[in-house]
């Protein structure tokens, strides 16, 4: 049966964002060869979103996202700006929690969020 999943993110700067979530998440990993590295996330969840084509209330159908989350926003923002994590905007309540994004090498942003929701167990 599954027993996980795989995620993948496609950088310009790739070296520099293994670094990235290795050095500033602190994210334990397997070091497969050839500077890849697989992390080993700490937990996982996956929602399923009906599609919206206009864009207004959704994103298209095919349209994948990855965010990361967490208990205390202001304390994870507060220690990954000491690491030097640039953030490019301010917390926001977003119905489903509170979020504010961040800049990762290859010129990008991500999602750091903490849930309104409780996880079951």
């Amino acid at each position: 049966m599954i027993r996980g999943v795989h995620t993948m993110l496609y950088s310009s700067e790739a070296e520099e964002l293994r670094a990235f979530l290795r050095d500033k998440f602190g994210f334990s990993f397997t070091d497969v060869g050839g500077g890849w590295l697989l992390f080993d996330l700490p937990e996982a969840d996956m929602g399923c979103h009906p599609s919206d084509d206009t864009r207004r209330h959704g994103e298209p159908s095919g349209v994948h996202h990855l965010s990361f989350y967490c208990d205390d926003l202001e304390t994870t923002v507060r220690e990954l700006r000491d690491s030097g994590v640039e953030f490019v905007d301010e917390p926001e309540d977003r119905g489903y929690g509170t979020a504010i994004h961040f800049n990762v090498p290859g010129g990008f942003e991500m999602e750091l969020y903490q849930p309104h929701y409780n996880k079951g167990s």
